[in-house]
């Protein structure tokens, strides 16, 4: 059986993130990690022992947790560390062990933290690698057609999907994305209207008040004015010198002359 110690402390690292207790969660994962060392049954050794089952079990369960805690932490880089390490036991380990309850919520987290950082060829790599039945689980569709959704630059849905997520933890990955959306949905308004009323534009980009927008306003330098946004007129080149054109025939026509006496 796998050490007391180890089990007592991933129980109380789970509740430390139930609780949203992040400095006693790291403080624990970094616990963990270490002891983690011990076991033997891990990849890549998988040595076939007595507790080996268990060890991976826990071992499955410590790198799940830590990839909700970096959510927790908006910790990206964190994230990408333990998923990596992560998915390993859902694939190498698939035989030897039950499927968790955990995998599918987190391989949607991965598909949107992809979609976040505009890694789209890796959204599809890992895409491919899914059976078309896992595909059409809840939390791994949510991901797709959001992804399908940003292709066809449908922002309007994907801000709306943020009132539809799966779970929780998708929070923070949705905000992310609202405000990618936001913005891109700003630069259509930019270039389509000389100006947008306050209400329209809050509309337009799902702010929830009128100060927020004005607070976003500001920070792109647009203009207020009588309860209108007016948008800053693009830059134009300096004006082009007249082209010299009938200088330009006459010295052609003079060339293909010249060609002519040649051949």
């Amino acid at each position: 059986m796998v050490d007391k110690v180890i089990l007592k402390n991933l129980e109380d690292f789970k509740a430390a993130y139930h609780k949203n207790d992040t400095t006693k969660g790291a403080t624990l994962l970094a616990t963990l990690q270490i002891q983690l060392t011990t076991f033997t049954a891990l990849p890549p050794f998988f040595e076939q022992t007595t507790t080996a089952q268990q060890e991976l079990l826990v071992a499955r369960e410590v790198r799940e947790y830590a990839v909700l805690l970096s959510v927790l932490l908006e910790d990206q880089a964190m994230f990408e560390r333990h998923f990596n390490q992560l998915k390993t036991f859902y694939t190498d380990t698939r035989h030897l062990l039950p499927l968790s309850q955990q995998e599918y919520p987190i391989i949607g987290l991965n598909f949107l933290r992809l979609l976040v950082q505009n890694r789209t060829a890796e959204f599809h790599t890992e895409q491919e690698l899914l059976s078309p039945e896992v595909q059409q689980n809840v939390y791994i569709k949510h991901a797709i057609e959001l992804e399908q959704y940003l292709m066809e630059g449908a922002y309007n849905k994907v801000i709306g999907a943020r009132n539809d997520i799966p779970a929780a933890s998708y929070a923070y990955f949705m905000n992310l994305l609202m405000l990618t959306c936001r913005d891109e949905i700003a630069n259509c308004c930019e270039k389509a209207y000389a100006s947008l009323t306050l209400t329209a534009a809050k509309e337009l980009m799902s702010f929830e008040s009128e100060s927020k927008l004005v607070d976003y306003a500001m920070e792109r330098e647009w203009q207020l004015s009588k309860g209108s946004i007016c948008f800053q007129e693009e830059k134009t080149e300096p004006s082009v010198k007249d082209i010299p054109s009938l200088h330009l025939i006459k010295q052609s026509l003079g060339y293909a002359k010249e060609l002519e006496r040649i051949v």
